[in-house]
C-alpha cells in the first residue's frame, strides 16, 4: 500500500540574534522613524571601528582550530592537583574555545578521573576570556579593562579550583557527576585529545577547509552579536537617563559591585554583546567596579556556559559553580573599583 501521508513542512530556523536586531530596527522605525538611520549609522560606525580587532581575532581562532591546538588542552590535567588547578585556570582564561566545545573535553576528563577541582577552575575561567574577547574588549573598553578581566578570569578559576579542592570531601562535591552526562557539543567536538597539532596546516586540504569554515563561522557569530549590541547601545544612550544609571550603579563601595554582579548573572546576552552595552553604561555613570562584576558574573552564568556545567554535574555542584561566580565577580569588582 502506498504511503499517502504528506510530509510535515518545517519552518526555517531563525537565528535569535539576527531576529532581535531586526526587531530593534522595526521598533525604532515604528516608534521614532527619524532615528532609524542615525541608529543604523551608529551601529555601522561602531562595527567599522571594531573591525580590525574582529578580523585579527577571527583569523587567530581559525588558525588554532585548523592546527588542532585544542589537543594540547589535556596536558593541563596531568600531575599534582595544585599544578592542574593553576594550569586549568590559566588555559581557561586564555583558550579560544566556546562553552559548548568544553563539554566533551570536560566529560572525557571527568571520565578518566581528573579531579573536579581542576575541572572547576577551567570551567569558571573559560567563558570569561579568549583571544577574540580580549581584542574586542580592549578595542572598546581599553587595554586596562581587558587585562583586568583576564586576571579576573584566572583569579576566579583559582578561587573555584582551590575551594573545590579544600571541600572535596564535603557532601557538596561527593559523587558530582550525573548518571548519564551529555557529552555532545553544539560545536561538533566529538573526539577530544586525539592527534597532534599541525602548525603548518595549509599543506592539508581538510585543515584548510577547517580554517575557512571556522573563520567564516566566527566572523558571522561576532558580527551578529556585536550588531545587536550596538543597536541596543544606540537606543540605550537615547532613552535611559544617565542619572538613573548613576544612581543605581554609580558611586563607590560594595553596593554597586553587588548589584552589578546580581544584575549581570541573569541579564547577560552574550560575552561579546555585553562589551558595547557596558561601554554605554559606563558613559552614563556606571561605576567601574560594577562594570567588572557585571561582566564576570554574567560571563560565567550565561546560558551556554551554565548549560555546559548543568549537563554533566549534579545540581549541588552546579549551585557551587554559581556561588563561585558571584563571589569571584564581587571580589573582581571591588579590586577593579579600587584600581580604577
Amino acid at each position: 500500500m502506498a504511503d499517502t501521508t504528506t510530509p510535515t513542512s518545517r519552518l526555517p530556523k531563525i537565528d535569535k540574534a539576527w531576529a532581535a536586531s531586526a526587531a530593534v530596527l522595526a521598533g525604532v522605525a515604528l516608534a521614532e522613524p527619524a532615528q532609524l538611520w542615525p541608529t543604523i549609522g551608529f551601529a555601522v560606525e561602531a562595527l567599522l571601528g571594531t573591525a580590525p580587532f574582529i578580523l585579527f581575532a577571527v583569523l587567530a581562532v581559525a588558525y588554532v582550530k585548523a592546527a588542532g591546538a585544542e589537543t594540547l588542552l589535556s596536558r593541563a590535567f596531568e600531575g599534582r592537583e595544585t599544578r592542574m588547578i593553576v594550569l586549568a585556570a590559566l588555559l581557561g582564561g586564555l583558550s579560544p574555545f566556546c562553552s559548548c566545545q568544553v563539554i566533551p573535553f570536560i566529560a572525557a576528563l571527568l571520565a578518566v578521573g581528573a579531579p573536579l577541582s581542576a575541572v572547576m577552575a577551567f570551567w569558571l575561567a573559560s567563558p570569561l576570556m579568549d583571544p577574540a574577547m580580549f581584542l574586542i574588549t580592549s578595542g572598546t573598553l581599553g587595554w586596562d579593562f581587558a587585562i583586568g578581566k583576564t586576571l579576573a578570569a584566572v583569579g576566579i578559576g583559582l578561587l573555584g579550583g582551590v575551594g573545590t579542592m579544600m571541600l572535596k570531601n564535603s557532601p557538596v562535591f561527593a559523587d558530582p557527576l550525573r548518571e548519564k552526562p551529555q557529552v555532545g557539543g553544539c560545536c561538533g567536538v566529538k573526539k577530544p585529545f586525539q592527534g597532534k597539532p599541525v602548525w603548518r596546516f595549509w599543506g592539508e586540504a581538510e585543515r584548510r577547509e577547517t580554517f575557512r569554515t571556522e573563520a567564516m563561522t566566527n566572523f558571522v557569530f561576532l558580527l551578529k552579536w556585536l550588531l545587536l549590541a550596538y543597536l541596543l547601545e544606540a537606543v540605550m544612550l537615547r532613552h535611559i537617563p544617565a542619572e538613573m544609571i548613576a544612581n543605581l550603579l554609580g558611586g563607590t563601595g560594595l553596593w554597586p559591585v553587588l548589584l552589578g554582579a546580581f544584575v549581570g548573572a541573569p541579564a547577560y546576552l552574550n560575552g561579546y554583546a555585553a562589551v558595547p552595552l557596558v561601554d554605554a553604561l559606563l558613559t552614563q555613570g556606571m561605576a567601574p567596579g560594577a562594570a567588572m562584576s557585571f561582566v564576570v558574573a554574567g560571563g560565567v552564568s550565561c546560558i551556554p556556559a551554565a548549560v555546559a556545567v548543568w549537563a554533566l554535574v549534579k545540581p549541588r555542584v552546579f549551585a557551587a559553580y554559581l556561588g563561585y561566580a558571584i563571589l569571584g565577580a564581587m571580589i573582581a569588582g571591588l579590586l577593579w573599583g579600587a584600581y580604577a
